[in-house]
């Protein structure tokens, strides 16, 4: 398989059943976001983590492959049945493992500021990336309908995201920094 094809050197590519579009289309901007977000899951996976949450960190990325397919997909192109991008289930074992960890946290009283710990930051940067991506597919929604369930997935990785992020600071020995208005 050839990487390059110069078929996107002018600033089209092709979408699964065949269409061209811009680069930059909503539908590409969104599904372009969820690629950069499931390299950041990477990132935050690269850390020193237990066994149990690198294999939620995998699942989420192989949830968040499926996803980008779907996005990826012509909506009027007869490429046979589109494959759900996300299932209930996904996002009911997400929800779960939100909550298992926040059992385990001391509870939040404050907005945090990001940082401390490398590993830390990671999770924050991949839950802001989260957040745009979100933005980006609800763009997309309004131009082409989007499955409901993949929305409602990525708005509940953000929140994933962010527990994770709490529950490395405690792991990591990391004091969180409660954020402080500058201006009282």
């Amino acid at each position: 398989m050839k990487i390059y094809t110069r078929s996107g050197d002018k600033g089209m590519t092709s979408l699964i059943g065949g269409r061209r579009v811009p680069k930059n289309s909503v539908r590409l901007e969104a599904y372009g976001c969820v690629d950069e977000l499931n390299a950041h899951i990477g990132m935050v996976r690269s850390w020193p983590l237990s066994g149990q949450l690198k294999a939620e960190l995998v699942r989420v990325q192989h949830v968040l492959f499926e996803l980008a397919g779907n996005l990826a997909t012509d909506p009027s192109a007869e490429t046979g049945p589109v494959r759900p991008a996300v299932r209930e289930q996904d996002i009911t074992e997400l929800e779960e493992e939100i909550d298992r960890l926040n059992n385990t946290l001391p509870p939040l009283g404050k907005f945090v500021l990001p940082g401390g710990d490398p590993a830390v930051s990671a999770c924050h940067i991949a839950r802001t990336v989260c957040r745009r991506t979100e933005r980006r597919i609800l763009d997309l929604n309004e131009e082409s309908p989007v499955n409901e369930q993949v929305i409602r997935y990525i708005n509940r990785l953000s929140d994933y995201l962010f527990v994770l992020s709490r529950r490395l600071a405690v792991d990591n020995r990391t004091e969180e920094l409660a954020w402080e208005p500058h201006n009282k």
